[in-house]
């Protein structure tokens, strides 16, 4: 139950040959708490609800609680969360051993394409493809519960 993860920004988008799998998100917060936030999502035709906890400094690792939910419940519960639902598509490519999901966001986060690493262990290596770009791990701005509250279209880049 304990996630770590890394985060980077996508340079080209030649990660789209490579992927093995595509798929639709919509995802919404029931509550985004600074030390926890309570995600209701939809991916394709199923869904869950998460539990995040509070990221450690480096922000690769914090407590997550998940659990499939039937989508007809999933998709009333989107309806009671906080403003600005989360759009995405999510692309699977894999390196290695390791699996890199690459999220494309729509609505008013369109234009951001983040790459994300789950790991076993914080330090553990893996093999960085021509497609990734700056790290943005443990900068909140990126975190979907964020990009809810302050979408990327409202930053001052």
């Amino acid at each position: 139950m304990i996630e770590i993860e890394r985060k980077f920004l996508i340079v080209s988008d030649n990660y789209k040959k490579e992927a093995h799998k595509e798929t639709r998100i919509v995802q919404g917060f029931l509550n985004t708490h600074k030390e926890r936030a309570v995600r209701i999502r939809t991916k394709g035709t199923e869904a869950f609800i998460t539990v995040k906890g509070i990221s450690n400094k480096k922000g690769t690792t914090r407590f997550e609680w998940e659990k499939e939910i039937p989508l007809a419940e999933a998709e009333m519960l989107l309806r009671l969360c906080e403003p600005n639902l989360i759009e995405k598509i999510r692309y699977e490519v894999k390196k290695g051993i390791h699996f890199f999901e690459i999220d494309e966001f729509f609505g008013d986060n369109e234009g951001l394409i983040i790459a994300e690493i789950e790991l076993s262990d914080e330090n553990e290596a893996f093999i960085k493809p021509d497609w990734l770009g700056k790290e943005v791990t443990g900068d909140v701005r990126y975190y979907n519960s964020q990009l809810s509250k302050m979408p990327y279209m409202n930053w001052k880049l």
